[in-house]
């Protein structure tokens, strides 16, 4: 009585392959955007940290990841050496090293 009859509609384009691709069209476009604005950064990021700490040498300072500031007195493969003080020196992993520093900051060593 208060309710009309509904009728199906036909569809409005045929189901074919190109459908399915549009559909996925979205998803695809997401994870394009997410690679360039996340993924690529971090790994650019994470190729200029390992080159840093390749290149770590006598002499250089430099910032650990728990904040300390040492000079670096002695490197091995996977440690470096680092002086905190005037005959205090710290054995750190190389990667633990987060920032170099440019010669001449730290002045009470």
């Amino acid at each position: 009585m208060f309710i009309s009859t509904a009728y199906a509609q036909t569809a409005a384009a045929p189901a074919g392959p190109e459908s399915g691709f549009l559909s996925f069209l979205p998803i695809i476009l997401m994870f394009v955007v997410l690679y360039f604005l996340m993924i690529r950064p971090q790994m650019k990021r994470q190729k200029e940290q390992k080159a840093m700490v390749d290149a770590l040498g006598k002499g250089d300072e430099v910032i650990t990841a728990g904040g300390i500031l040492g000079k670096v007195t002695k490197v091995t493969d996977a440690y470096v050496t680092l002086e905190v003080a005037d005959g205090t020196e710290m054995l750190v992993q190389k990667a633990a090293v987060t920032t170099l520093l440019p010669k001449g900051t730290i002045k009470s060593l």
